[in-house]
């Protein structure tokens, strides 16, 4: 089986093009990728550019352009994005010397007509990768892209090419060959007794979108990111990228489930985004499928990013969101539960009534933290001198995250939140026998994890009842039990 040179190009030459480059990474990534089969094209075409390119030390696009520099200038503006040009040109003449060393291995030396016959047997693979943007270019330089011919030969090629058009007679055999093997094929299917359909194995095919999120500080600078993608090789791209820009040892959490997708919509812009974004206080944004949600302190700010990011992500829709007040939710849900504890008579406590008043109170936690913020401890007070007073109230304290960050290090911190819950209330009195911890991580969310509202919601401490019969706990909420349990 061939190897598809265009992948091996990249797989052995961009990593020591980029080795040492620290900005623009995305960028020149998809330049390379762009570039490999449109030098290809042009040795194959013109197979003299070949020796022309072994003889110069250092070979440059200027060698393969000649006296066709203003075509050079569009061509490196067109495959460098939004990158520097002098910048794309420089990584470009970088990777043609290594692509020429890949190309005498592969075709097991380094005669020109070696090299030009390799390139022929890989002509399907070049064709493929080429972007269409690359033919009226290559046209321009006197290459055919429609019949894989060069236009315009010069006399002393003439008989080079002629040779070379006698030397492929078996081309018209191995097409009559092919059509009389699928005309077979096509008798052999409509003549057989139906089969039973195989339905194929889906396990493995992507069925959600790429994700990423981040979100900047007080200072305008990182706090937190995540990638969620099961391309590999882009998230190393992405997170060198997130290092440069915000100056970050540590860069973004990573999920790479093979469910997820690989690319992005407008992924090439990301790191032009995280610039615009870059010094602006409190901003969080998602993207997600083909929406890029932008959530600030001001509708102001959010809107201001908005129109400067906008002509970057042409394939997008830009929704603007201002955050909740999360003082204002917490204490509001604080002093709801307040009122429903206080309601509750001692002389007849029912676990019930105790865990639907405690659902009612937000605990805020603050990132990576299983501290309970004061402002709860108060209900927590409230609720620990009634549980005393009531043998038969026993209850398990279910701790819940977002999904920023691995499964594993969410179900930790979960345990870690509902154990805290517990010691608290084991030290206001409560019997340890009454109450049980259990952390669920990102397992149970009930809103929408793409957003930073839905992530609010979905960290969050649960009070359930216990049954000491059955010792299977039943959800609570405002409405009552719900008599499904875990």
């Amino acid at each position: 089986m061939l190897t598809n040179i265009i992948e091996l190009l990249q797989q052995q030459v961009t990593p020591i093009v980029l080795q040492s480059e620290t900005e623009h990474l995305l960028e020149k990534k998809h330049a390379l990728d762009n570039f490999y089969p449109i030098l290809l094209s042009l040795l194959k075409e013109k197979p003299d550019y070949i020796t022309e390119l072994q003889n110069h030390l250092n070979p440059r696009l200027s060698d393969l352009f000649k006296t066709h520099q203003s075509l050079k200038e569009k061509f490196i503006e067109a495959i460098g994005a939004t990158a520097p040009p002098s910048e794309i040109e420089e990584t470009l003449n970088h990777a043609i010397a290594p692509t020429l060393g890949v190309l005498e291995t592969q075709a097991g030396s380094s005669d020109q007509h070696a090299i030009e016959h390799f390139l022929l047997n890989h002509n399907t693979d070049i064709a493929v990768a080429l972007p269409l943007w690359a033919k009226p270019l290559l046209a321009a330089l006197g290459v055919n892209t429609l019949v894989g011919q060069t236009l315009n030969q010069s006399p002393s090629n003439a008989s080079y090419i002629g040779a070379k058009r006698q030397n492929r007679w078996w081309i018209p055999v191995l097409f009559i060959v092919a059509l009389g093997l699928i005309c077979a094929l096509l008798f052999k299917m409509c003549s057989r007794v139906e089969q039973p359909t195989t339905v194929a194995d889906s396990s493995n095919v992507p069925s959600q979108p790429a994700k990423f999120q981040l979100t900047t500080g007080q200072e305008g600078m990182l706090m937190t990111c995540q990638i969620f993608t099961s391309n590999k090789s882009y998230i190393d791209i992405l997170q060198a990228e997130v290092k440069q820009i915000f100056a970050h040892p540590v860069g973004c959490g990573v999920d790479d489930n093979n469910q997820l997708h690989e690319n992005f919509i407008d992924q090439d812009a990301i790191p032009s985004v995280l610039k615009i974004i870059k010094g602006t206080p409190n901003v969080s944004i998602t993207w997600l499928g083909d929406q890029l949600s932008i959530q600030t302190e001001s509708n102001t700010t959010a809107t201001e990013l908005a129109q400067k990011i906008r002509p970057l992500v042409k394939n997008m829709q830009i929704v603007t969101q201002q955050p909740i007040d999360v003082n204002q939710v917490v204490g509001s849900s604080v002093s709801d539960a307040e009122k429903a504890l206080a309601s509750l008579n001692p002389e007849h406590i029912r676990a019930l009534d105790v865990a639907t008043a405690l659902n009612l109170q937000i605990i805020n936690f603050e990132p990576y933290s299983s501290e309970i913020p004061e402002i709860n401890k108060s209900i927590l007070d409230q609720a620990a001198a009634l549980i005393r007073r009531a043998p038969q109230v026993n209850l398990v304290i279910e701790g819940h995250t977002d999904n920023v960050g691995t499964a594993q290090d969410n179900k930790e911190l979960s345990v870690k939140r509902a154990q805290a819950v517990m010691n608290y209330l084991i030290k206001q009195g409560v019997d340890p026998a009454k109450l049980q911890a259990v952390g669920m991580g990102a397992e149970k969310p009930i809103a929408d994890n793409s957003t930073p509202e839905g992530q609010f919601k979905n960290r969050r401490i649960e009070f359930t009842v216990l049954n000491t019969e059955t010792g299977k706990a039943r959800q609570v909420n405002e409405q009552g039990i719900n008599t499904e349990g875990y």
